[in-house]
């Protein structure tokens, strides 16, 4: 049994630093979350609290804190998976306690009240697995023909569509499995587990560290990853066309929070384990006083490498064309500290467990000139890595 959240009024922090462990999976706790990323992050057990996403900042910053390490990440953190749908709501996790290891490996430990000291139930690994498709593909090709003809009418200029795959097991999923899985899979990508939404997102929304921020936004994509391949993405003018939605986008959102932005001046090829996309890093200062970093992120949420443009007639394409909700598919994903830093990432390649039930979704970017059944084999390629991470024996 999980001991239940504390009162707000009565949480205290402490922080000291730690010899990192060799694995930080390790110390991940049954109900705890799981943040790794280029060889560091953090994990946690149990729930001192759980908050509304517009009063994290606040909360954090009125608990009292012990620290003695003082980077972007230690101390109190809310952390969470939003839904897709902006109107949607969902509270963030308080974790009780935090292990965590920064890219230059040194370690601390943040504690909110007392630690669960269960250990983890021993588990069956699951060994037979039914897979459903939750959208045909005639289904996607009437979708993607409708969202076309949306296009040429001149209604939207891009929508992302996804479809959902259902995954059913004879034993519960283990969860530390698949995130070593992913880990070892997955280079590169922020590899979360956060209160059953598990997968490696290899998108950056934003990571805010005082006044500097990062997004690194992705549209584009190419299903291998061999240099022919990573040639025709670089010259193809559909996704050349589908990325700039997105940054411009994006930069029009930031411009007002910023008092310097800078934009990469063209965009670089991110290589992942089965695809690459284009990626364009943008980077800025933002004015003081500065919004916090869930703050930037929710302002930036959807953006059209997720939802579409314009914002709310891809929305709205997206609830009439899609037969299965995306829950918290796409949203953001990631964490917030006491300082108002954080990082958060969009909820990508990725499945909502639930014992012995998993749900997967993968979309692509419909602008003129896509094809329905190429679109269907680009979200084969984003569903395959969770896929094998879910069923492999």
């Amino acid at each position: 049994m999980t001991a239940a959240p504390v009162p707000l009024t009565s949480l205290r922090a402490v922080t000291r630093e730690l010899v990192a462990p060799a694995n930080l999976l390790d110390q991940l706790g049954p109900d705890g979350v799981a943040w790794l990323h280029d060889g560091g992050g953090f994990v946690t057990s149990g729930v001192a609290a759980r908050v509304e996403p517009a009063a994290a900042a606040g909360v954090l910053a009125e608990i009292e804190h012990d620290d003695a390490a003082g980077r972007p990440g230690t101390g109190p953190l809310a952390v969470g998976a939003l839904p897709f749908d902006p109107r949607a709501s969902r509270e963030l996790i308080v974790p009780r306690r935090i292990v965590g290891r920064d890219a230059h490996g040194r370690g601390w430990v943040t504690e909110l009240g007392a630690a669960s000291s269960l250990p983890p139930e021993a588990l069956l690994a699951p060994t037979a697995f039914t897979v459903r498709e939750l959208m045909s593909h005639d289904q996607w090709c009437a979708a993607v023909t409708a969202a076309l003809d949306a296009i040429a009418r001149g209604d939207l200029e891009k929508v992302v569509l996804a479809r959902a795959v259902e995954v059913e097991a004879d034993h519960p999923f283990d969860v530390p499995t698949i995130l070593e899985r992913l880990l070892v899979e997955q280079p590169g990508c922020f590899v979360y587990a956060v209160d059953g939404m598990v997968g490696a997102s290899p998108e950056l929304l934003v990571r805010r560290r005082t006044l500097r921020i990062e997004c690194r936004p992705m549209a584009g994509t190419v299903m291998a990853t061999d240099e022919a391949a990573l040639q025709r993405l670089r010259a193809s003018a559909k996704d050349a066309r589908e990325h700039r939605v997105v940054v411009d986008a994006i930069v029009e959102s930031l411009g007002p929070l910023c008092e310097r932005l800078l934009v990469g001046a063209e965009p670089e090829v991110a290589r992942l384990a089965s695809v690459a996309h284009l990626a364009t890093p943008i980077r800025g200062t933002l004015h003081d006083p500065a919004p916090d970093a869930l703050a930037i992120a929710r302002t930036l949420h959807p953006t059209p490498a997720v939802g579409g443009m314009p914002r709310a007639a891809a929305l709205d394409a997206i609830d009439a064309l899609e037969p299965t909700a995306r829950e918290r598919y796409a949203g953001p994903v990631g964490w917030i500290d006491a300082r108002g830093d954080g990082e958060w990432a969009v909820a990508l390649r990725g499945a909502a467990i639930d014992g012995t039930r998993a749900t997967l979704h993968a979309g692509a970017g419909i602008v003129a000139g896509s094809v329905p059944d190429d679109e269907w084999r680009e979200t084969d390629a984003k569903l395959e890595p969770m896929m094998r991470a879910l069923t492999r024996t």
